[in-house]
């Protein structure tokens, strides 16, 4: 077993509260999470309370989109905290870390995930798994951005 992290950043011209409503909300995740145009019929589940620690997103897709669910286990002004469990393609148990630094008018973001892979898995990861899941990370992040930066 093998521990990993990976992160990617991003400069976004906004203070973090207009940030992190875009976070501590999962049906906000449809503006900018780089997974949810994938499947057009992909079916969402939400449960728990509408915002922060607690709430939850089950999602179920095709081959692209997969299966799992998140669960909002921490958030703070600066901070959201998520715990990632896949199904499928393969189980995976993950923890997703948003993290918002004031810099004056502006917030930089950072996104990690962390977790521990299977000998076999720690291989593959980082052959395919790290490069795809960053390139993820980074577009996500991109639309992050736009979003955030656009006039309320």
């Amino acid at each position: 077993m093998a521990d990993f992290s990976l992160s990617r950043r991003t400069h976004v011209q906004a203070l973090p509260d207009r940030i992190h409503v875009l976070l501590d909300d999962f049906r906000e995740w449809q503006k900018w999470s780089p997974w949810e145009g994938v499947d057009p019929d992909l079916d969402r589940e939400y449960s728990g309370p509408d915002h922060g620690v607690g709430s939850t997103y089950r999602w179920a897709g095709n081959k692209k989109a997969g299966e799992g669910e998140m669960t909002i286990t921490g958030s703070t002004p600066t901070s959201v905290v998520v715990d990632l469990v896949f199904l499928k393609p393969f189980k995976a148990t993950n923890v997703t870390r948003f993290e918002l630094v004031p810099t004056g008018e502006a917030t930089d973001v950072t996104w990690t995930m962390t977790g521990t892979r299977s000998v076999v898995m720690s291989a593959a990861g980082k052959l395919f798994f790290d490069k795809a899941i960053g390139k993820d990370f980074d577009r996500g992040l991109a639309a992050l951005k736009r979003e955030a930066e656009r006039a309320p």
